[in-house]
């Protein structure tokens, strides 16, 4: 994201923050160093850094880790009616150069407000944004953990009792869950085949409680991004648990996410710039938030399978001679110029001619016709009848002829 534009006029503060202790540095507008002053992360000791400032007349505060260890801080600053500033922490250059302590790396991020260089708004946790950041962690949380169970389950097969691995090992992985979990292993341990199906019975239980939890966490993930921001699950391909993490990458705040540009490069979309001497090229950003960036990946996914439109794009593309990676690179950028309008302007979806797809399943209801009648008259599956009407595809040409039954009949 590009630097805010300062107008600085007066003294300066920079934190930099830890687990126990906050350390402020004051400068000048010039850059001189004023004062230093370390404080507990505790309320008293907040407003006391507070108190700190406003003796100094501080007004502009330079804070380190605004989402980890200097998040409470912000949030206080930010209601006292300080204008914050998320700084880096010092390069490797400049602290081999200054040495790295407490009131050296304050001093740093107070200059470094000075400058505007790398700085950003921080993101505000205020609000439901934040607890749907709690909700969304421990679900992936969740989601890998019961992954490992069932890794760590086929790999006790490989080594299980013959009898045992023969019995499990050629089942599917929900058959196989499903068949542990109802076994009955006796309780003498001393035979390893009891043993054995003990632990299996065990892992698969406790796998099937994650799942229902996930599960849990899902409904309720889905109910903050309606009440966030609905418009985005109206977007092709973006569920939500996809919408969760674009809406949590950018923040409560999302109008501090100054361009399309910017959004790009704050997911890791926008190529850099790799150019030197007669050298003039680009290369992949392998920054940015990798959690948006695969949930950018999977609606690509979804769209390259169930868009027509993108399907023809990437025929076309193809063609062209672009491999598979660098098409789909080209339909992230594509796909964040259509989020940021949704989530950063906050405009609604653009929908294409016709009825939207809740307006079908109202439509045919009013009709008094089931999914089952309508895919027997239009001669499809009643599940293809089911995606359009809740947008999971898109469908155009059957789309057409389902909104051409509906009207005649």
């Amino acid at each position: 994201m590009p630097a805010p534009t300062l107008e600085l006029a007066g003294l300066v503060a920079g934190i930099d923050t830890h687990t126990d202790t906050h350390t402020v540095a004051i400068v000048t507008e010039t850059g001189k160093h004023l004062a230093t002053e370390t404080f507990p992360t505790t309320s008293n000791g907040y407003h006391q850094l507070t108190d700190f400032l406003t003796a100094h007349h501080v007004t502009v505060v330079g804070v380190e880790g605004t989402n980890s260890y200097g998040a409470a801080i912000t949030r206080h600053l930010i209601d006292h009616g300080y204008e914050v500033f998320e700084v880096l922490r010092p390069t490797r250059a400049l602290r081999r150069r200054d040495g790295k302590s407490d009131p050296v790396d304050a001093l740093a991020a107070a200059r470094q407000v000075l400058t505007g260089q790398a700085l950003s708004i921080p993101k505000d946790t205020t609000g439901p944004v934040e607890s749907l950041r709690m909700l969304q962690i421990t679900r992936n949380q969740l989601v890998a953990t019961a992954a490992k169970l069932v890794t760590l389950i086929k790999s006790l097969l490989i080594t299980a009792p013959v009898n045992v691995r023969q019995r499990y090992t050629a089942m599917t992985t929900p058959t196989l869950i499903a068949t542990l979990s109802r076994c009955r292993p006796s309780s003498d341990l001393s035979d390893p085949i009891n043993g054995t199906l003990t632990s299996l019975k065990t892992l698969a239980t406790t796998y099937n409680t994650l799942r229902a939890q996930c599960d849990e966490l899902d409904n309720k993930i889905t109910d903050l991004v309606e009440v966030i921001n609905p418009e985005m699950t109206q977007i092709f391909g973006c569920r939500a648990i996809n919408a969760a993490e674009l809406i949590v990458s950018v923040g409560e705040n999302p109008k501090r996410i100054r361009s399309q540009a910017a959004l790009a490069h704050l997911w890791g979309v926008a190529p850099i710039l790799a150019s030197s001497g007669r050298t003039n090229r680009h290369r992949l950003n392998r920054g940015g938030d990798r959690h948006a960036n695969a949930a950018l990946h999977r609606i690509v996914l979804v769209r390259m399978c169930h868009d027509e439109r993108t399907r023809d794009y990437v025929q076309r593309r193809t063609r062209e001679g672009l491999s598979k990676k660098e098409i789909m690179r080209c339909l992230k950028r594509a796909i964040v110029r259509e989020i940021y309008q949704v989530l950063c302007l906050g405009r609604p979806v653009k929908q294409s001619s016709g009825l939207r797809s809740d307006e079908f399943r109202a439509l045919r209801s009013k009709k008094g016709l089931s999914q089952t009648q309508v895919a027997r008259k239009l001669g499809c599956a009643p599940a293809r009848i089911s995606d359009i009407e809740t947008g999971k595809r898109r469908l155009s040409e059957l789309k057409l002829t389902y909104e051409e039954f509906l009207k005649s009949a």
